[in-house]
């Protein structure tokens, strides 16, 4: 790479790309953690300055830092954001003009996945959204014409000179440019965007200088994007607690990211670190021994000897967790005879190599960046980053070793709504918005039926609030379908586990009965016999009653008075006064979606009961010190109304 070809400011480094390529970019950047955000805007820049210029953008998960509207929320997010995300933190310009609809015309943005919820008022990115599996989007990208490629990079000078790694996103690019190359289009000019702090991952991820066309290294970066730590509930723990009986000791573990997955991972440490207790509250919520019986069969009860093999598209902090467990701990080899020696139990504990985590993108906190970094210092083996389609398929010339590697593979992923034949909604609505994107879901469900001792596990909480009140995640049908239920298999809520793979429609459909929510299985049930597809003398069982939100409180009340199950069981970004707003908080936001709700927060206004303890220094960080006038003290009021309630926000 020559010198000239070599940028420190960003601007200049815009100005060149786009006389060198023209005035039409065709670009590709990676989802996440990897988007170079600057060098982006300062393109974004030229172009919206100039209407003879054009950018198409196609890219995943633009991830922008909360902006919100005004009122109590922005009360509450405003200093926070400030603070987590940091000074001089930057968002895509794009991402941000697209979620309130001001992106200009000569700007298209194709995204086959979107930061979940943030894009569903967009028209512009609804119409442009790409519907893909995560591993067909290098092949579809590269009949794109792309004539640019950029990427966040690590960077280390060696004694064979500098060699980049693409860290946090191999996912793609690896993949992306062999197609291209391949196809025997241009190859794409390629631009790395080197982050002082992005750690550097070697092995697989790694590659020469001479990968690069232009080095970009800004005298100033950003911070990383860091993602907020979120709190865990009481159903959310049910959940969880079920979910880890269905782990097989020297299995493999797929997981990705948010409050089930939390879930997950913190019961999984518990099974681990405190067995007795683990047992004991699962028995709590599991008297009739359903998830037990799967448990014996498919998972276990014990802790962890010889450990997971971690092999997920999305490497999070959950894997962090189950390391410094003593957990994510079974290594695998990339070599037929030595994986064959590890599964039999031959294989010498002290051969040197070997991971034990193989992951496509990672995205999370600070102290998960920090715990890679470490890793590539103390083990560089333990973690390889690769690309995406060694990930999330088994198709290709290390499918025989990969199948291996994955024995006793468990792959959970995540779902908004599920129906009573088991399909799975996940990415979107029945109206056609999308609300995230089927990223590698389906990849992984479809694994899982094709490895001999595999199994997908879809969790979901089986209600949410609604605007009516509290509705169910379980349906009879729905107008959207991201998982058929032809590849239906396991299915858990906070009310247990339901197997359904080989089961007949109307044994699925019970499975299904028996982990919803009692105040909707009536309902349910006579809808399935409406249709012929369950016994017209079906009779709901007596104890499926006992499936609802205060059940699950009291089996778990034990725990949560000695404070094994807090809300923020990994830590929080939040001060201990903002974890005691949120709940207050959440509970106005729920109530004020309905005239019900909102009837009640003017009871609770009215008759507010006795002060809390902490009460004035959350009106004082919520700027309520001194309301001013009748709209500040109207919600100052309501505030310290929900305050003083308890915060039931969830359930």
């Amino acid at each position: 790479m020559s010198p000239e070809q070599c940028h420190t400011d960003t601007e200049a480094c815009a100005h060149h790309i786009a006389e060198r390529l023209g005035p039409d970019l065709r670009i590709a950047a990676p989802l996440g953690l990897g988007k170079p955000h600057g060098l982006l805007n300062a393109l974004y820049r030229l172009t919206t300055a100039d209407t003879s210029r054009s950018i198409t953008l196609y890219t995943a998960l633009s991830l922008t830092r909360p902006h919100p509207k005004g009122g109590m929320e922005a009360r509450f997010l405003r200093p926070f954001v400030e603070r987590h995300f940091g000074e001089g933190a930057v968002d895509p310009a794009y991402a941000v003009d697209q979620a309130r609809n001001a992106l200009p015309s000569n700007v298209a943005v194709h995204e086959f996945y979107m930061q979940s919820g943030a894009l569903l008022g967009s028209s512009s990115a609804q119409r442009n959204y790409i519907s893909q599996n995560y591993t067909h989007v290098a092949r579809d990208l590269a009949v794109q014409d792309i004539n640019l490629l950029v990427q966040l990079v690590a960077r280390r000078e060696t004694a064979d000179g500098v060699r980049y790694s693409l860290s946090c996103n191999p996912d793609l690019t690896l993949d992306f440019i062999d197609q291209v190359v391949q196809s025997g289009k241009p190859r794409p000019l390629c631009v790395a965007v080197v982050h002082p702090d992005l750690p550097y991952v070697s092995g697989h991820a790694e590659v020469t200088r001479d990968y690069f066309d232009i080095e970009l290294c800004p005298e100033a970066s950003p911070p990383l994007f860091a993602v907020p730590r979120q709190p865990i509930d009481t159903a959310e723990y049910a959940l969880g607690l079920h979910a880890s009986a269905l782990v097989r000791d020297g299995g493999c573990l797929q997981i990705g990211i948010g409050a089930l997955s939390d879930a997950l991972v913190f019961a999984l440490r518990w099974r681990q670190q405190d067995n007795m207790q683990w047992r004991r509250a699962l028995v709590a919520l599991d008297p009739r021994g359903g998830t037990h019986a799967l448990a014996v069969r498919l998972g276990g009860l014990a802790p962890f000897r010889a450990g997971l093999y971690g092999a997920s598209e999305m490497v999070m902090d959950g894997f962090m967790h189950l390391q410094r467990a003593g957990i994510l701990k079974r290594r695998a080899w990339d070599n037929m005879a030595l994986e064959r020696a590890a599964a039999a139990g031959r294989l010498d504990p002290g051969t040197p190599g070997g991971h034990y985590l193989r992951g496509a993108f990672f995205l999370g906190s600070r102290e998960l960046y920090a715990w890679v970094a470490a890793l590539e210092a103390e083990d560089a083996d333990a973690l390889d980053m690769c690309r995406v389609s060694n990930v999330n398929q088994l198709y290709g010339d290390h499918q025989a070793l990969a199948s291996l590697q994955r024995r006793g593979a468990r792959f959970f992923n995540t779902c908004m709504m599920a129906t009573l034949m088991g399909s799975a909604v996940s990415d979107g609505l029945d109206n056609g918005e999308v609300v995230s994107g089927v990223g590698g879901q389906y990849n992984f469900v479809a694994m899982a039926h094709e490895l001999p001792d595999g199994r997908s596990v879809l969790m979901l909480r089986a209600t949410r609030a609604g605007r009516g009140g509290v509705e169910t995640n379980i349906r009879w049908n729905y107008g959207h379908t991201t998982i058929p239920r032809h590849l239906r298999d396991i299915v858990v809520t906070e009310y247990g586990v339901a197997e359904l793979r080989g089961k007949t429609d109307s044994e699925c459909i019970e499975a299904m009965l028996a982990i919803s929510d009692a105040r909707f299985i009536d309902a349910l049930c006579a809808e399935a016999k409406s249709h012929g597809k369950l016994a017209v003398d079906f009779q709901v069982p007596e104890r499926w009653r006992n499936n609802l939100p205060e059940c699950l409180r009291d089996a778990l009340a034990p725990w949560q008075g000695k404070g094994t199950l807090p809300a923020f069981p990994f830590g929080s970004d939040f001060t201990e006064v903002e974890q005691r707003l949120m709940p207050a908080l959440g509970w106005l936001r729920s109530a004020s979606g309905s005239w019900r709700g909102k009837a009640g927060i003017l009871r609770a206004m009215f008759r507010p009961g006795p002060a809390v303890e902490g009460e004035q220094e959350a009106l004082v960080r919520m700027g309520f010190a001194r309301p001013k006038g009748f709209s500040e003290r109207m919600q100052a009021r309501a505030l310290k109304a929900a305050l003083r309630r308890g915060g039931e926000t969830r359930g």
